[in-house]
């Protein structure tokens, strides 16, 4: 449409001070909700194009009831043959939320708190301000992450590209369904961080092990830049994840030893104190039994040294030995908890590094141990480094920000229980961004998940939502989507999102831009594995191989001569 050509006229206010309604024949059907309109004002003798959102449409004028009863006969017809033109007949209220008047000084909209006046044409806002309004970083800028484009415009006509400051100061939740495309979009966003233009330090964790296929980001040509640079991704197997266990804190004993008495857990905090005082910070599992049974004989006053060793020998000790018995079965017979090996700081975090952690072959209890322990870590480190406390070639120097984006998040941070993780998840999304920590949540389960945490993430991606618990979740915890925005959750398509918060201005609907990595999260197609079974003839060697050994003619298997 002509940007000249009036979109609508208007009619009056809306139902709140921020909204005003318009009447128009949209022929060219592009009133559609999430459009952006303009209407022209004069402020300070300045003339300004004050931007709103389309939140609504109402049909005022249609054909009448009989002109639509032979569904062969188009009503346009039925129009003519009276001697009335059909073609402009159909008039819609369109409501429009004004957001306001870009103000370039601010970087942010400024509301005229005026509607505009009945008559004041309307018209659709052009592509090139929309380009530079919507958008809080300028394509291609440091900071800038394309994300997509306006997904009421064609694709790339007006791209979208939100601020990577913003989300890594101020955290950023990913939500969706199942099968929306979160972890498509997770992609997208990982492409951007590691672009020449941002060389983050991110790191990822994978429940799943669906990331692995970011490494092809180290020889994409999109990402090379003329000084050198190409981004590394290193992926962690779940066989290599370490955490030494002087690491883990009484909290973390606690939750990996479930059902443990009263009497059991004040013997392990006894032995958890009498560790550190005897051993220092880097104890060992052997020194850790010998703190539990200094514990022990401590509370009971009962038995010496020696009598102590005898009875654990005997495994009679009683609360002792029920305590050991639990720390061996969980810390000594895991992979993941070793008295010397840890993953380096250094080896996780690097600006212009994406590492991936996969966790897929990990019991959940020690997942959320190994976060909890790794977030807690990475905390500690950038607080010490930004306070000067320490330096560099120490294990928690640390002299960079660094982001970490947590697949399943509702796992990490559930809204039904108070776990390790959960507490370190929240002290860093209150206190990180003063040294740099970040954190990407991305869950399928929004209703499942903590609402402090989800609300304390100040930009959304929010994708297709279906379960009205989950859409009830959202609605309670962000705030800056409006209802009419949030009432398009269900209609959404994969691959579009809802982008609010820190990193954009307003509130947009956003057609995700393509991967230019291969997508690791697919489902197993398993009709078409099905069948390639038995085109590769694996079916008759399967048959061929399971076959008794074939009978002679006179009977006897022809295995045995005679």
């Amino acid at each position: 449409m002509n940007n000249h050509t009036p979109l609508g006229i208007t009619r009056g206010p809306g139902e709140t001070s921020h909204e005003y309604t318009f009447i128009t024949a949209d022929r060219d059907e592009t009133a559609r909700a999430g459009e952006f309109v303009t209407y022209a004002i004069t402020i300070a003798g300045e003339a300004r194009e004050v931007l709103g959102r389309i939140t609504g449409r109402r049909p005022v004028r249609l054909f009448p009831n009989g002109f639509l009863a032979d569904p062969n006969v188009p009503p346009e017809a039925v129009a003519t043959l009276i001697g009335y033109n059909g073609q402009n007949h159909d008039l819609f209220e369109i409501t429009v939320n004004i957001l306001g008047y870009y103000d370039p000084a601010l970087g942010d909209f400024i509301n005229p708190r005026l509607p505009p006046r009945p008559g004041t044409p309307i018209q659709k806002a052009a592509s090139d301000l929309l380009a530079h309004v919507l958008s809080k970083r300028a394509m291609g800028q440091t900071g800038a992450a394309h994300v997509g484009s306006l997904l009421s415009r064609p694709a790339d006509e007006v791209p979208i590209a939100i601020d990577l400051r913003a989300v890594t100061s101020t955290h950023l939740a990913v939500i969706a369904s199942t099968g929306a495309g979160k972890s498509y979009l997770a992609g997208v966003l990982i492409e951007e961080l590691m672009h020449p233009r941002n060389r983050a330090a991110v790191l990822i964790i994978d429940p799943h092990g669906e990331y692995d296929t970011l490494t092809q980001l180290q020889g994409h040509r999109e990402f090379a830049a003329p000084d050198g640079y190409r981004p590394r991704v290193e992926v962690i197997r779940p066989e290599d994840v370490k955490v030494r266990t002087s690491s883990l804190t009484l909290a973390d004993l606690r939750y990996l030893l479930p059902e443990l008495s009263e009497r059991m857990h004040y013997v392990l905090g006894k032995a958890f104190g009498i560790a550190k005082r005897k051993f220092g910070e880097k104890w060992t599992l052997a020194q850790f039994r010998l703190a539990i049974g200094e514990a022990e004989r401590e509370i009971s006053g009962k038995k010496s040294p020696e009598e102590e060793s005898e009875a654990l020998a005997k495994d009679d000790y009683g609360t002792a030995g029920a305590v050991i018995w639990r720390v061996n079965s969980r810390l000594e017979g895991s992979r993941i908890f070793d008295d010397l090996e840890s993953l380096p700081l250094a080896r996780l975090f690097h600006p212009g590094q994406c590492t991936v952690l996969q966790l897929n072959e990990v019991d959940q209890r020690e997942q959320q141990v190994v976060v909890a322990t790794l977030l807690r870590r990475l905390l500690q480190a950038r607080m010490a480094t930004e306070k000067r406390q320490t330096k560099q070639g120490d294990d928690d120097y640390l002299p960079y920000p660094a982001f970490v984006l947590i697949e399943e998040a509702h796992n990490f941070a559930p809204a039904s229980a108070d776990l390790v993780s959960s507490q370190i998840l929240k002290t860093i999304l209150s206190e990180g961004r003063k040294f740099g920590v970040a954190v990407g949540l991305i869950s399928q389960r929004p209703g499942k998940l903590d609402a402090d945490v989800l609300s304390q993430c100040m930009t959304q991606f929010i994708l297709r939502i279906v379960n009205p618990i989950d859409q009830n979740r959202v609605a309670e915890s962000v705030e800056s989507v409006g209802r009419d925005l949030l009432r398009e959750l269900p209609a959404l398509s994969k691959g579009q999102a809802i982008i609010a918060g820190a990193a954009v201005n307003t509130p947009v609907l956003c057609r995700v831009r393509q991967r230019l990595t291969t997508h690791g999260a697919e489902d197993v197609d398993a009709p078409a594995r099905w069948g390639e079974w038995f085109e590769g003839g694996q079916d008759q060697r399967q048959a061929r191989d399971q076959a008794l050994p074939a009978e002679h003619p006179r009977g006897r298997n022809t295995l045995f001569k005679t």
